[in-house]
């Protein structure tokens, strides 16, 4: 079956329509879908009688191929949350739900990459110096200054800024908003922005060059041509930027829970990972700093 019949089947029509409700990105629909739609190529048979030898047996095939473990979980996901949505949805009895013995792969917990100050200054003044440059300042001291996925950057609207608070009302995962604010230097770059750019139609702060919205592909593009024309040793992205953010935050004594709220993280644990990289950052500079470290042979 090709996929475009795939997705026609009554099973997967409603799930899609499920899942487009959640107001999930295009990109974490497409996975959902792709997921699904290669399970099914596999197993050959009514998604609604798969079981656990099933779902066994496909990921021993994963794991055959040498797919990451990162990758395997993600695909498992997919597979829970179809069928947890097939059981309460009355496809299936929840006594035949196929995954109760599934169990994730390990993954190797990796620190998460951030930039240096003087590396983030660094950026700021190389993005004032392209055509757009009033823009691709303001970006930048956003993403750093709030802790924002791209996805909820280039959603905000003016009507989402408080300006006489400096805070913004961001919709994020699961179309959960929560509140997040900005310092006095991003506020200038938005007052210069606002000066010298038209309103979107639609209200979105940050455009293109037509003055349509910025797409999360714009974003990264900009940074992208903007660390071509820098020495910055690690891969700058967007996510960097809010890694930094929240190491930075708790790096000057925020208190964890604070980082959690403002990075809109449903678990604490989603957020530790940052600790991590604070200790890593203290014990780097006890070593540097400490003059009882080595003794003399």
């Amino acid at each position: 079956m090709e996929k475009d019949e795939f997705v026609k089947l009554n099973v997967i029509k409603d799930f899609s329509n499920y899942i487009m409700a959640k107001n999930y990105s295009i990109n974490t629909y497409t996975s959902y879908i792709s997921d699904l739609y290669y399970f099914y190529l596999f197993v050959k048979k009514d998604l609604t009688k798969v079981t656990d030898s099933d779902i066994r047996s496909y990921i021993e095939k994963l794991n055959k191929q040498e797919e990451k473990p990162t990758s395997i979980r993600r695909r498992i996901s997919t597979l829970k949350s179809f069928y947890k949505y097939l059981y309460k949805n009355g496809y299936m009895d929840k006594k035949d739900y196929p995954l109760n013995k599934t169990v994730y792969p390990k993954v190797e917990k990796r620190l998460p990459k951030f930039i240096y100050y003087n590396d983030l200054l660094e950026i700021i003044d190389e993005s004032t110096r392209d055509t757009d440059g009033i823009r691709d300042r303001l970006i930048i001291e956003m993403l750093y200054a709030t802790g924002t996925r791209v996805s909820e950057l280039v959603n905000i609207k003016y009507s989402d800024i408080d300006f006489n608070n400096k805070r913004i009302r961001v919709c994020g995962k699961g179309n959960k908003e929560r509140i997040v604010y900005f310092g006095d230097y991003a506020n200038d770059a938005l007052k210069e922005y606002m000066a010298s750019h038209k309103k979107n139609e639609q209200g979105y702060v940050f455009t293109n060059s037509n003055g349509g919205q910025l797409t999360d592909r714009g974003v990264r593009y900009i940074i992208d041509k903007i660390m071509n024309k820098l020495s910055v040793k690690v891969h700058v992205t967007p996510h960097v930027l809010r890694h930094t953010f929240a190491t930075d935050m708790l790096n000057n004594g925020c208190d964890i829970k604070v980082v959690q709220e403002l990075l809109g993280h449903a678990s604490l644990q989603t957020t530790e990972v940052y600790t991590h990289v604070t200790n890593e950052r203290l014990k780097e500079v006890y070593y540097s700093c400490f003059p009882r470290r080595d003794r003399d042979e």
